[in-house]
């Protein structure tokens, strides 16, 4: 009986690791006006399980926020070819797995 309970207990911890939301901050060259933004804003909320809400993008700074709830998190090569296909340049991406630095 407990190694069943033990082995519910990994189950539901693994399903709430697998839905842990993401936050992106991705450095990008190029965002110089609302219609760039609104380029790479169709992009980014096409991707699978992306908070549309949590979308926000910085001009002056050249930074673009999210977060997305899908496991395993984006790869760099996917992000990179997004961004590249709307017409910029990635220049870093920076993620956080911990849900307190998903506050804006």
């Amino acid at each position: 009986m407990k190694q069943q309970i033990a082995i519910v207990m990994l189950i539901l911890l693994s399903a709430s690791v697998t839905a842990a939301p993401v936050r992106y901050e991705l450095r990008v060259d190029g965002l110089a006006c609302p219609y760039c933004a609104y380029g790479i804003e169709k992009k980014i909320k096409a991707l699978k399980g992306v908070d549309k809400d949590s979308l926000d993008i910085q001009l002056n700074d050249g930074l673009v926020v999210f977060v997305a709830d899908t496991k395993p998190a984006y790869s760099k090569e996917k992000l990179k070819t997004l961004v590249n296909d709307a017409g910029f340049t990635l220049r870093g991406i920076v993620t956080f797995d911990d849900p307190k630095t998903l506050q804006k």
